[in-house]
Parts: C-alpha cells; sequence; structure tokens
C-alpha cells in the first residue's frame, strides 16, 4: 500500500509530467502553417523541432549539480518556472523569440525528465519501474494533447501564437501544486556526482548501450512530433486530420506506456519486450507512410503502442541498470544528455531531406533503418546487468 506522501508525489509526478511533452507535440500540426504565415524554410522548421531535443540532451547532465544545490523538489521547481517562460517567450511577437522559447522549452524539460527519475528511484525503490510506466502515461497523455488541441485552440484563440502560449497555463498549475505540495527533504535526491565517477559510467559498455538506445528511440519519436503531420500532409491530409492521427497515435502510447514495465517485469532479461516494441513502431511507420491511406488508423495505433512502450522501457532501463537511487540520477543525466543530444539530429535530418526534396517513401525507410539500429543496441541495453558501486567500486553485477 502507498503512503498518504507516496500518493501526493504520485499525482504531483503525473501533473509535472503531462507538461513535459506538449512545448514540442503542439509546434508539428502548425508546422506548414509556419512556413507559409511566418516564412519559414523546411531547413528552418527542421531546426525549430530540432532545437527543443538539442537543448534537452545539452541541459539534462546539469540536473544533478542544480539538484545537489537547490534540492531535487526545488531543482524541479526550478524547471517548471523555465517551462513556462519559454512557452510564452515562443509567441511575443518579437524577433527569435520563437526559436529562444522553445530551447528554453527544451532546457526546461531536459531537466524535469532527469529529475523525476531519481525522484521516482527515491519515493518508490520497489516499484520504480511500474510507477516510471505510470509516469510514461502522463507524458504521452500530455504530447497527444498538445497534437490534437494544437489546432483547435489556434481558432478558438484566433493565432498560432496564442495557441502555443496557452500551454503556459498548464505548466502554471503544476508549479503551484509542485511547490505547494511537495516539501523539499534534507538531502537532495541527486547528490552531486563527482568528476571520477562520471568517467567510471562512461566507461562501462552497459552506460553507452543503454545511452544508444535512449537517443535512438527518442529521435524517432521526436521526429513523429516534429515532422509526422507535414508528412502526412504531404500524402494528402487535412491540416486537422494530420494533427488528430498524431493525436490518435499518442493516446495509444498509454496503453503501451503502462503494461510494457509489467511485460518487462516478467523476466530479468528485457530484450525480447524492446525488440517488440521496436517491431511494433516500424509496422506503424510503414501503413502511415507507405501503405494506402485506409491503413492510416491501424497505422496510427501500431505506431502509438510501439513507440509508447519504447519510450517506457527506456525509462525503465535507468532504474533496472542502477542498484540505487544516486547511480539512477547519474546514469539519468548522462543517458538522456547524450541520448537527447543524439536524438536532435532525427528531426533536423528529416528537415534537410525535406529541403532537399527527398520523397516521403525515402524518409520512410531512413526512419526504419534508424529502428534496425536501435534494436540491435536494445540486444545489449536489455540484458540481466546491472551497475552497482559497492565498496566504491563501480561494477557491472547480474540481479
Amino acid at each position: 500500500m502507498f503512503s498518504r506522501h507516496s500518493l501526493i508525489f504520485l499525482l504531483l509526478m503525473v501533473v509535472v509530467g503531462l507538461n513535459l511533452r506538449p512545448a514540442m507535440s503542439s509546434v508539428a500540426p502548425l508546422l506548414t502553417r509556419l512556413q507559409e504565415t511566418a516564412g519559414l524554410t523546411a531547413a528552418q522548421a527542421g531546426l525549430l523541432t530540432t532545437l527543443p531535443v538539442l537543448f534537452l540532451g545539452l541541459t539534462a547532465p546539469v540536473a544533478p549539480l542544480l539538484a545537489n544545490r537547490l534540492g531535487s523538489e526545488r531543482a524541479l521547481s526550478t524547471a517548471l518556472i523555465i517551462l513556462t517562460a519559454g512557452l510564452i517567450l515562443r509567441g511575443l511577437p518579437l524577433p527569435g523569440a520563437l526559436f529562444i522559447g522553445s530551447a528554453l522549452a527544451g532546457s526546461a524539460i531536459g531537466l524535469g525528465g532527469t529529475l523525476l527519475p531519481a525522484l521516482v528511484k527515491r519515493e518508490l525503490p520497489h516499484s520504480a519501474d511500474l510507477v516510471t510506466g505510470l509516469y510514461t502515461m502522463a507524458l504521452c497523455l500530455g504530447g497527444a494533447l498538445g497534437a490534437g488541441l494544437s489546432v483547435p485552440l489556434t481558432v478558438v484563440l484566433g493565432s498560432w501564437q496564442a495557441s502555443l502560449m496557452s500551454w503556459s497555463l498548464l505548466a502554471i498549475v503544476a508549479l503551484l501544486l509542485w511547490h505547494f505540495s511537495m516539501p523539499s527533504r534534507r538531502q537532495a535526491a541527486i547528490t552531486q556526482p563527482e568528476a571520477s565517477g562520471l568517467l567510471k559510467l562512461l566507461g562501462q559498455p552497459l552506460t553507452w548501450y543503454v545511452m544508444l538506445f535512449m537517443g535512438l528511440q527518442s529521435s524517432m519519436a521526436y521526429v513523429v512530433f516534429g515532422w509526422l503531420p507535414s508528412l502526412l500532409i504531404e500524402r494528402g491530409y487535412s491540416e486537422a486530420a494530420a494533427g488528430w492521427t498524431m493525436a490518435v497515435s499518442i493516446m495509444f502510447q498509454l496503453v503501451s506506456a503502462l503494461t510494457a514495465p509489467w511485460l518487462a517485469r516478467l523476466g530479468r532479461d528485457q530484450r525480447p519486450a524492446l525488440l517488440f516494441v521496436q517491431l511494433l513502431t516500424a509496422s506503424g511507420l510503414s501503413l502511415l507512410l507507405l501503405a494506402p491511406m485506409t491503413w492510416k488508423w491501424p497505422g496510427a495505433i501500431l505506431l502509438g503502442l510501439g513507440q509508447g512502450g519504447s519510450f517506457s522501457l527506456a525509462l525503465s532501463l535507468l532504474v533496472l541498470r542502477t542498484a540505487n537511487s544516486r547511480l539512477a540520477g547519474q546514469l539519468s543525466g548522462l543517458v538522456q544528455g547524450g541520448g537527447y543530444t543524439l536524438a536532435s539530429c532525427g528531426p533536423f535530418l528529416v528537415g534537410l531531406q525535406l529541403q532537399a526534396g527527398a520523397t516521403i517513401s525515402t524518409i520512410a525507410w531512413l526512419l526504419i533503418t534508424i529502428l534496425a539500429l536501435c534494436s540491435a543496441f536494445a540486444l545489449f541495453a536489455g540484458r540481466n546487468r546491472r551497475l552497482d558501486n559497492e565498496n566504491g567500486q563501480l561494477i557491472v553485477q547480474r540481479y
């Protein structure tokens, strides 16, 4: 049974998680409109979708340092403040505001996304992987809301600027609830990692396997967040239909985000689960981008199930591959920092491909190739191994 404190933490975790995807998914359905009204080229649109992911990766390693200085709870409050500022800034009629605000939002998401897994490991150590599924479900729901409501909010509020800025209200609600309901503990959840400790982690192949798996699967996720509606519009969808197709896909991520950790718990080897979700993702992309348009709903469902499960399992690996919350925090910073920096290449690469006149089928096969590479690293990241620092020595052991 969960204590009252744990239940409050779970509720707040869901509310915060809802805020960590709309900043990116709310732009994608409006990307064609931005290219027409704001005069963005395909390469500039690719940069716009890349900036949040790039700054997410660059900022993630800073999270342990911020948590050590402020405490994990206050550090997360700081992340929500930065997120609110970024969401407001990107809608202001100022030169470069759209890009600067997007970068700020990505930085905030990098901080929040790195802090939460270690907080989960601290608050609920025996159910951390399953709670991670709940957290991932909140991320997916936030992403679906951003994708599905972006165009309707533009119609209701009268402009794409107001639509993008409106998501700051959700961030303000999360900030107030978190700040006043989650009192800081005396010790920070994530201690400041020593340079030698990080070097030891980087010296372990397991760290790199998890990082590369995280980066490649995240690259696919952010290509979908950034470009799927535009790719569907290129195939003949309307702007609203493309946005809702992506929203439906993200909604089905909720199902696999919750069930994938249970599937992974059936054994200590997560390779079958990791490969299965990559197969679902590849099947969904193939149906959406290569098959006749009558297959759009099965494609959206399979893509959602695959990506929700993939991301949930990737976050679960941060918990399953470490023996304690300190290592989980350090691995989280390294994996998400390096992984998301790698992931930022995906949306930008698709933008360059479109700028060069690549066909939808060419882009589809490029994405499927990335998934195949991701599956190769899953074979190593999913093995029954975990990092432990017994007696001051970092070791890899079976568990």
